[in-house]
């Protein structure tokens, strides 16, 4: 079995009651009773269900409220994870998450994602293999497995990638569900950063809007918890909207004049090497813009503006709450500045004037994080 996301939970269901359980909103049935706005032997059916398979435990007694003093409940840490894996151009960052939402173990590893589907996807057992055998995961069953993929993901099957030889086509869901024996839950890695980030803000019915800008650039939009993926997969997809900066340069999705070919990390490095700066890493022109360097800090500043001009017109269609940069581009004064910049200069003023404008606050887990609430959401939709 595999799922894709952007549906939200379902009112009632385990990954719900978790929720409210490991939150602090339902301490005991006739809480979640309360809550939920059923009888109180439905919610007791319901935390029944979740004792039985290991997931929340009852025990201690709580306030009374006029009648017997009732019973705490407890969402169990050690009853069962799910593993994230947020995988990347070149690596792959893993982390297990327990039904309490808490991470308990992060590791990251080499992973070439243009080695294709079948050897990325066998190296990746072997590197789950080694991370679940860790010491922090004794005695915890697996129940749940989320992927991040630096491509677009539709029902599971990556679709039409950039960079990523061989995947087009390829229903990475079904191949790891069968390798597994768990639900599997695939999507794009700048929707599980933008959830992983929404989750760290804590602030429901928010609209959020996060860009990744690393090597490629994407987007994630999240409203009230629920990642907007569109009829197949790939809303938010800004990397590939034709700017006036870009002229025909050749991008690689085959067609010319994309932002992709003056905003990304590759379009950086490829820029700087045309003028005779070998660069060798996006962490190298984050370095170089720290120290004031002109030639790099007038590129990363002409990038910026580039995508803040197509942000402009989803902030201006979308209204969000926040727009927010993730990646090692967003490590970068300047081309934040940029961004900003374009974004006040071109949006309606109704749409900036309490519009959030800076960078993720997720850090490196944001993906893991985003890929691993996935996870759990398919896994416990019992």
């Amino acid at each position: 079995m595999f799922e894709q996301s952007g549906q939200p939970e379902e009112p009632g269901s385990a990954a719900h009651i978790l929720r409210l359980v490991s939150t602090g909103e339902a301490m005991s049935r006739s809480d979640l009773a309360r809550v939920l706005g059923v009888a109180r032997s439905t919610a007791s059916l319901r935390v029944q269900e979740l004792i039985d398979a290991g997931l929340v435990s009852e025990t201690g007694e709580g306030p009374s409220r006029g009648g017997r003093r009732p019973r705490l409940l407890r969402a169990r840490t050690d009853g069962g994870f799910v593993l994230a894996a947020d995988l990347g151009t070149r690596h792959v960052r893993v982390g297990a998450m327990t039904p309490a939402r808490d991470l308990v173990r992060t590791a990251e590893y080499e992973l070439d994602i243009a080695a294709g589907p079948d050897t990325v996807l066998t190296e990746l057992r072997s590197i789950a293999a080694d991370f679940t055998a860790h010491e922090a995961l004794a005695g915890m069953r697996l129940i749940g497995v989320g992927i991040g993929l630096p491509g677009p993901v539709d029902a599971g099957r990556v679709s039409g990638p950039s960079r990523m030889p061989g995947w087009h086509g390829y229903s990475v869901g079904t191949r790891l569900a069968d390798a597994f024996g768990v639900p599997v839950t695939v999507d794009n890695d700048a929707n599980i950063v933008a959830l992983g980030e929404y989750h760290v803000r804590g602030r429901d019915r928010e609209t959020l809007l996060v860009v990744k800008a690393g090597t490629g650039i994407g987007s994630g939009l999240v409203s009230s918890g629920v990642v907007h993926l569109g009829a197949h997969g790939v809303a938010g997809d800004v990397s590939h909207v034709r700017v006036s900066a870009a002229g025909e340069l050749p991008c690689s999705c085959g067609n010319t004049g994309c932002l992709e070919t003056v905003a990304s990390g590759a379009a950086l490095l490829a820029t700087l090497r045309d003028k005779g700066m070998e660069v060798g890493s996006t962490e190298r022109i984050a370095e170089l813009a720290a120290n004031a360097d002109p030639a790099v800090t007038s590129l990363v500043r002409f990038a910026g503006r580039g995508l803040g001009e197509v942000l402009s017109t989803v902030v201006n269609f979308v209204n969000p709450h926040a727009v927010l940069l993730y990646g090692r581009l967003a490590t970068i004064e300047p081309y934040v500045a940029a961004v900003r910049g374009a974004l006040y200069e071109r949006c309606l003023p109704i749409a900036t004037q309490d519009l959030e404008i800076g960078v993720a606050a997720a850090g490196v887990d944001a993906g893991v994080l985003g890929a691993g609430l996935l996870a759990l959401r398919n896994a416990l939709t019992v």
